[in-house]
Order: C-alpha cells, then sequence, then structure tokens
C-alpha cells in the first residue's frame, strides 16, 4: 500500500507490459517506457518530468534501486543508448530524493547488464554516485 515501483525502460520489448497507463492493482506502478534508441536528452527528460517528480510527491522512506544497465548503448539485450554518465546522472538524482525524505537510506541491487565492459563501466558509474552522496 506504502509502495511505488517506478521504471524506465524500452518499449516494446518482451515480455511486453510495462506501459504508461499500467499502473498496477494497487495505482502505485509508475512506468515511463522509452523508445527503442532512446539517448541521454529523452531518458533524462522521462526521469526529470515524470520519475523524480512522483518519486519526491510519494516521500520515500527508503529507496531501493534495481540497478538495470542493459540500457547502455553497447548491451546487446535492449536498443537503447545510454551512457556510463546517465547512469550516475539517475543515480546521483535519486540519490537526492532519498536524502531530503529518507534519511539517505537506499539499497542498490544489480538487475541486468549483458555487454560485460559496458556492465563493468556503468556499474562503476553507479558505485561512484552512490559514493559521492553518501561518502
Amino acid at each position: 500500500e506504502r509502495t511505488l515501483f517506478a521504471s524506465s525502460h524500452q518499449m516494446p520489448l518482451y515480455p511486453g507490459t510495462g506501459a504508461a497507463h499500467e499502473t498496477g492493482a494497487h495505482d502505485n506502478v509508475l512506468n515511463a517506457p522509452l523508445a527503442p534508441m532512446t539517448g541521454s536528452a529523452e531518458m533524462r527528460r522521462a526521469w526529470g518530468d515524470i520519475i523524480l517528480p512522483a518519486l519526491d510527491d510519494f516521500a520515500p522512506e527508503l529507496v531501493i534501486i534495481s540497478a538495470g544497465f542493459d540500457a547502455h548503448a553497447s548491451d546487446p539485450l535492449a536498443n537503447l543508448n545510454w551512457t556510463e554518465e546517465d547512469f550516475a546522472w539517475v543515480t546521483s538524482a535519486i540519490c537526492e530524493v532519498a536524502a531530503v525524505h529518507a534519511g539517505g537510506r537506499v539499497v542498490s541491487t544489480l538487475e541486468g547488464g549483458y555487454d560485460l565492459e559496458a556492465l563493468a563501466a556503468s556499474a562503476a558509474a553507479h558505485v561512484i554516485a552512490l559514493k559521492e552522496q553518501y561518502g
């Protein structure tokens, strides 16, 4: 009931769910689907205009990041064009909301990323952004 699930992801892509109108049984799912080949500007706009304001309004007591790096431009699974800098940016932005509402409580788990070099670079950028926020 006091849970918000927010996601940006390529659509269409398997399993075919995640449309913006799909809000879950408890109206607590926020999907920001991205078209194939979406790059930095569009991704940051989706997060800045849709997800981050909703997260701020929700005022979470804990933020759990399921860090999927398959949106990287080099990843073979999806067809998105994110960079390591994009992952660092979104991590920092999420941490800023967590600092305001959750006392900085953030848990991060690795979800995906299938190009090992891109995965390593993206995960490193993510961890550095976490470290910059929390020391």
